[in-house]
C-alpha cells in the first residue's frame, strides 16, 4: 500500500475502549462511528482474555471488511493473524517491530508509537508504515504514557519523518484543527467518539474538520 493511500485510511482513527462505551456494545458504537466518517478502527483490549479478544476482533472484521474500513489490532500479533486484520499497532514495550514484520503477511501494515525524538529517529531504520505520536496531550484514557509532545513536539516529529503521523492523546473537536495544522495526517480518538451521546454525530463533526484540512 502506498504511503499516501495509508495516510488517507488513517485520517479519522477510532481507538476502542470498553470502559468508555457507556453500556453500549462495541459493534454498535463502531458501526455508528464508521457511519459518521471514521476511516480506521484500532481494537484495544487490555484486560480481555485471548479468546474474548479474538471473538471481538472477528466480529469487527465481519462488520468492517465489507465497508472497506481497516481493522488494526493493538499489541497482539496472534489476534491480528487470527482475525485477518489489515494492521497492527505496537508500542515501545511490545514485540520488536522487525520481528513483527517477519511474522506478519506483507500486506499487513504496522504502526509504532513514538514517545521521544529518539524513537522517531529509530523509526527511520525500522519496517514501520506509520507512527502514532503519543501522547500529544495528557489524557485520563491512558495513564501509562510518556510526557506529552504538545503541538510544538508534534511539529518537531513532522519535520523529522515522511511517514504518516497519527496523533493520539487528548484529541477532540476543540483541538483537532490545531493538531492537523501541526502536521498530523490523522486524528486518533477514543472517548470523544466512544463516550459521545451520539457516536455517529461526533464522528461526523471530526470528519468535517479533517476534510477541511487534508
Amino acid at each position: 500500500m502506498s504511503t499516501s493511500r495509508l495516510a488517507q485510511l488513517l485520517r479519522l482513527y477510532l481507538v476502542t475502549d470498553p470502559q468508555a462505551l457507556r453500556g453500549r456494545t462495541l459493534t454498535d458504537v463502531v458501526l455508528q462511528a464508521v457511519q459518521g466518517g471514521v476511516t480506521c478502527v484500532q481494537l484495544r483490549e487490555k484486560t480481555a482474555s485471548t479468546r474474548d479478544f479474538v471473538a471481538l476482533a472477528c466480529a469487527l472484521t465481519e462488520v468492517l471488511k465489507p465497508l472497506g474500513v481497516p481493522l488494526v489490532i493493538n499489541d497482539r500479533l496472534d489476534v491480528a493473524l487470527a482475525c485477518g486484520a489489515q494492521g497492527v499497532h505496537l508500542g515501545q514495550s511490545d514485540m520488536p517491530v522487525a520481528l513483527a514484520r517477519q511474522l506478519l503477511p506483507p500486506e499487513v501494515f504496522i504502526g509504532w508509537s513514538v514517545e521521544t525524538p529518539d524513537d522517531v529517529q529509530r523509526a527511520a531504520h525500522l519496517p514501520v508504515d506509520y507512527l502514532g505520536v503519543s501522547p500529544v496531550f495528557a489524557t485520563p484514557t491512558k495513564t501509562d504514557t510518556a510526557t506529552p509532545w504538545g503541538l510544538e513536539g508534534l511539529c518537531q516529529v513532522r519535520a523529522m519523518t515522511p511517514l504518516p503521523l497519527v496523533a493520539i492523546g487528548g484529541i477532540h473537536l476543540g483541538n483537532a484543527a490545531e493538531v492537523l495544522t501541526a502536521g498530523a495526517d490523522g486524528l486518533a480518538v477514543v472517548s470523544a467518539i466512544c463516550s459521545a451521546d451520539d457516536p455517529c454525530l461526533a464522528a461526523q463533526a471530526l470528519r468535517t474538520c479533517v476534510n477541511a484540512f487534508l
